[in-house]
């Protein structure tokens, strides 16, 4: 069995840019391969090294000659050839003994690389892979913050080593450019800019992503100071134009760029503030649609409960306003002044915002007549009855109602009252806000108030922070119900008279049929 070839792409210089996979081989390999100078420096070993295992069989491939004469026969491309040649041949004793050869290569293994000679010459005898790296193209763009290329636009990459005539020439002939091995090339280089009327607009990128990066107007670099590791980048002018105020307002009032009435389409850029209620689910990231995703992303301001606003990730683009959970009107109002200033503003419930939460108290604010023309937008979550049900199976497969048993925002009696009428139309129930220290006493008393309606065997699921660190999962009775398993993080299931528990696989499942009998 002999041994793969990989020629692994390190990126530009930064070791953070290295890949995954990169890292990956690199630290499995037997055998690390990299090309230098006759110092013995290595600036792909350098970028390597934190990946190394300290155990590994090196092979620098060290060129005999650089930019000075040589005398060899062949004269420099001579002395070039027969060193990959005689490279080619050491790399491949250990490939036909069975060891992985891992070569390192500067950004890309074939883009202007020095991998590609091996390649060339191994491929075809033992298998060979070859595992892309961030060019300094792209690196050189990242650094000057400055996009290449737009719409149709072209780019052309040259060497700097072609004649002042060939480069301007094909600059001339291209929207946007980006010309490799400057270093003792770039006098020529720039000259060639200049021929092809193109030198106010190139850029200068030196040492892209190391330490000592440098950036600059090409026209006005010493040619003393370049480095060989430097690259002059030409922007197309449609990539490095800058729409005035008009044309960003004409974009912003653009319907096409305006999110639709059903929430479905558009960017989430707006004209004027918006509010919009988000509902995050009952737990992580796992549990956020993707347009709830997409709307808390383009926000500028978070508002919310403090715990829920800790769900979402930090952004320091935006500004978080916290509260208390017992503010919800003062939230509501808070959002919409914000939005009436321009400000595009997330309300972010838990679950889903129209279930026990923050859209009813923004619309119902909103509905006063200063806030009549604020565009106030509701997203649906995923609801914690939704989530405590599927853990468990399908409790809510048939009819049932949501009640809460806060008696915060309405009398105790009429939580009763719809409880006894939701038992006596046989319907299964998801109890919200079951319990708190405020009211520890509710659960039990529901407990008793249904089982004057229901079989003390009716099944119930106790559900606590289902798809959080927390998650808890219990399956009782109604008659056994114990209220001291209950936290306001609890969600509460009663079944009705169809639903059962069947154990399945050595766990129990809940379901209540759809179909109803005589």
């Amino acid at each position: 069995m002999t041994g793969t070839l990989y020629g692994v792409g390190l990126g530009p210089g930064d070791p953070d840019l290295v890949t995954i996979k990169a890292a990956r081989l690199i630290g499995a390999a037997d055998v690390i391969a990299y090309h230098s100078a006759r110092h013995g420096r290595s600036i792909a070993r350098r970028i390597a090294e934190p990946h190394l295992r300290g155990d590994q069989i090196e092979e620098p491939l060290v060129y005999p000659v650089t930019t000075e004469t040589v005398d060899h026969p062949g004269g420099y491309q001579g002395a070039i050839d027969e060193f990959y040649a005689e490279a080619a041949e050491r790399l491949a004793a250990h490939l036909a003994a069975g060891r992985d050869v891992v070569l390192l290569a500067e950004g890309d293994p074939l883009f202007y690389g020095s991998y590609m000679h091996m390649h060339k010459r191994l491929a075809g005898r033992f298998r060979a892979e070859v595992v892309p790296g961030v060019t300094s193209v792209s690196a050189a763009a990242a650094a000057l913050g400055q996009p290449l290329v737009e719409r149709d636009e072209i780019l052309t990459i040259l060497p700097g080593t072609l004649p002042r005539e060939v480069l301007a020439e094909r600059l001339r002939a291209t929207d946007s450019a980006a010309v490799m091995k400057l270093g003792r090339t770039f006098t020529t280089v720039r000259e060639a800019f200049a021929d092809a009327g193109k030198l106010g607009r190139a850029r200068f990128v030196e040492r892209a992503t190391m330490d000592g990066q440098r950036t600059g107007a090409l026209a006005d670099i010493d040619p003393e100071s370049v480095p060989y590791f430097s690259i002059a980048v030409l922007p197309g002018e449609v990539a490095a134009s800058v729409p005035d105020d008009a044309e960003q307002r004409a974009e912003a009032d653009d319907p096409a760029q305006v999110v639709s009435g059903d929430g479905r389409d558009g960017d989430y850029r707006h004209s004027q503030g918006q509010v919009t209620v988000v509902g995050t689910g009952p737990a992580g990231r796992d549990w956020l649609t993707p347009q709830v995703a997409a709307a808390l992303a383009a926000a500028d301001d978070l508002v919310g409960y403090g715990p829920y606003l800790d769900r979402v990730p930090p952004n320091p683009r935006q500004t978080r306003h916290a509260s208390d959970n017992r503010v919800e009107a003062e939230r509501a109002a808070h959002a919409l002044d914000l939005a009436t200033s321009g400000r595009n503003v997330a309300v972010v419930s838990a679950g889903d915002p129209g279930v026990f939460a923050m859209a009813t108290a923004v619309l119902e604010v909103a509905s006063e007549p200063k806030y009549l023309d604020v565009p106030v937008r509701v997203l649906p979550g995923l609801t914690a009855a939704q989530a405590v049900a599927a853990a468990v199976g399908a409790p809510l497969g048939h009819d049932y109602a949501m009640i809460s048993l806060s008696d915060r925002l309405k009398p105790w009696e009429t939580v009763v009252d719809r409880l006894v009428h939701a038992a006596q139309a046989d319907l299964a129930i998801a109890i919200y806000n079951p319990r708190s220290k405020a009211r520890p006493w509710q659960v039990g008393a529901a407990r008793d108030v249904l089982l004057e309606h229901r079989a003390p065997e009716t099944p119930v699921v106790l559900g606590r922070d289902v798809g959080g660190s927390g998650e808890r999962l219990t399956i009782t009775t109604l008659g056994e119900l114990d209220p001291e398993l209950v936290d306001m993080r609890t969600l509460v299931i009663i079944g009705s008279s169809t639903t059962r528990v069947v154990v399945r696989h050595g766990r129990s499942t809940v379901f209540t049929p759809r179909h109803y009998g005589a």
